[in-house]
């Protein structure tokens, strides 16, 4: 059996802090190939393989769809640059999400964008194995939709099976991860080169899509619509960031988290815009997940749709490990600040965060009981984990607003200068703002009924370190204000008055 400790506070002697781009964070850590891999594949997940049936379901034709691409290419890049640049400014504070909201913002905001960011890892793990075991139902019918009995039991093995690998070693992981992220792209490039070189690209359908019906929804409508299904692709862009104390150079994780973004981006522009040249808007909206299958079967036959599956086998095999080390990552790191509870900063003989990784694992098997008995479907999943992680963008992203107007922390050679440090913070706490507004109602109702619970937690941590619970008053109106809405939305779920999703 491993031996279990718990792994100290950093102080500030021992904290390294970076003077030149090629400072050391940790001599025998992850390079910039396996920072940027990481990147890579905790972001091409699910959600390309099903992002244009989805948003086609949501009403959205494709002028619609490429002006959310535009705005959401804008955001995304101001965000990415937010965490890059935070990475710079900051590259003591290797807790990542938790650490920038908890530097700008307090301990309890900081646990709970840290709570955010891990609930929303859980969701997306349970998204990520129904869809896995939906798209092993196109070859064994046994599977179904991802979410039966077979699926439950098979998911829960995978689940299981993810966390005792990752205890094994984070950095053996990562590297595991960084093999599977190359192999999954092959069946994306196919998709492409099929589309493109057999002729399969239909100029009419393209434009029928892109005016679409007379008796649709409005513009506004469509392109709102857009905002949910776009940013759960991107989510993971921080991957680099969030194990930036796994990092061998402190450059590394900013020059990571550009390369997967923009590596990202023009893969999923292709396959966006080819897909609408395929199949009409109102079809497209039919076809199961992952649509991406339908979409190559429409195109060169059966043997698409086997080509997209297989590729979102190999995908969600490595998503499954990327989150769980993401899962596990967020609530150890905030242990060891001083905010989650102290137990949840023991570490094994591997230094992996042994007890986050299965409580982790626990978490995501409630979360698949759910998915059985309710039938939840991979779209209910993902749409949660959007709702959750919200919350720490936001915090992340007016933090790094916050320190470009104070001009803090912007001295070092590594610190990018003040006035992009505005720029890019301003408009990425715009976009994360307008990014809840999306949501809706249903946005509140996860977000406060999922962040509820966290508040017991939150009070153990404090308890155990002899501190105050909610010192603040904006603390304690924060927190009533969690509690009182998480009621309200539960009331509103039993009565049928409104629904989470």
């Amino acid at each position: 059996m491993n031996d279990v400790h718990t792994t100290p506070a950093p102080s500030s002697q021992d904290t390294p802090q970076s003077t030149h781009e090629e400072a050391i964070i940790n001599p025998g850590g992850l390079n910039v190939l396996q920072l940027t891999m990481m990147v890579i594949t905790s972001t091409i997940c699910a959600g390309i393989f099903s992002l244009c049936g989805d948003l086609a379901a949501g009403g959205a034709n494709t002028g619609a769809v490429l002006v959310g691409w535009l705005v959401c290419f804008i955001g995304v890049f101001t965000l990415m640059s937010a965490f890059r640049g935070l990475s710079q400014a900051r590259p003591d504070l290797t807790g990542g999400i938790y650490a920038y909201a908890a530097a700008g913002f307090g301990d309890f905001i900081g646990f709970n964008s840290a709570w955010g960011y891990w609930i929303s890892a859980c969701f997306s793990n349970v998204s990520f194995a129904i869809l896995l075991f939906g798209s092993l139902g196109y070859f064994f019918p046994i599977f179904g939709a991802g979410n039966n009995l077979v699926s439950f039991i098979c998911a829960s093995i995978a689940i299981w099976g993810c966390s005792f690998l990752v205890s094994r070693g984070v950095k053996e992981a990562v590297s595991l991860n960084t093999v599977v992220t190359i192999a999954k792209l092959v069946p994306l490039a196919l998709f492409v080169v099929a589309i493109t070189l057999l002729g399969k690209f239909n100029p009419e359908v393209f434009f029928t899509n892109f005016w679409g019906e007379a008796a649709g929804p409005d513009f506004w409508t469509q392109f709102v619509s857009t905002m949910i299904a776009l940013v759960w692709v991107f989510t993971g862009i921080e991957g680099a960031v969030v194990i930036s104390g796994k990092a061998k150079y402190v450059r590394d994780v900013g020059r990571a988290t550009a390369l997967g973004f923009i590596s990202v981006f023009i893969l999923y522009l292709f396959i966006s815009i080819l897909s609408m040249g395929v199949v009409p808007r109102a079809a497209m909206a039919e076809l199961a997940a992952p649509s991406m299958a339908g979409i190559l079967e429409a195109a060169i036959g059966p043997i698409g749709a086997s080509i997209v599956n297989f590729g979102v086998v190999l995908s969600l095999a490595g998503a499954l490990i990327g989150y769980v080390v993401i899962a596990a990552e967020t609530p150890y790191e905030a242990a060891v600040q001083g905010t989650f509870p102290k137990f949840f900063a023991q570490t094994n003989k591997h230094g992996a965060p042994v007890v986050t990784i299965y409580v982790s694992a626990a978490i995501m098997q409630l979360f698949l009981i759910l998915a059985v008995v309710s039938a939840g479907t991979y779209q209910f999943f993902y749409t949660c984990a959007v709702n959750t992680i919200l919350i720490p963008y936001v915090c992340s992203a007016a933090y790094y607003m916050i320190i470009g107007i104070k001009n803090q922390h912007l001295d070092s050679p590594l610190a990018p200068n003040r006035t992009s440090v505005m720029l890019f913070g301003t408009l990425a706490f715009i976009y994360t703002l307008f990014l809840v507004y999306t949501t809706g109602l249903a946005g509140v109702m996860v977000t406060t009924v999922t962040f509820a619970p966290g508040l017991v937690v939150y009070a153990l941590g404090e308890h155990g370190r002899k501190k105050k619970i909610l010192p603040l008053i904006w603390d304690k109106i924060i927190a009533a204000s969690i509690v009182i809405l998480a009621v309200i939305s539960i009331y509103l779920q039993l009565t049928g008055i409104a629904t989470l999703v």
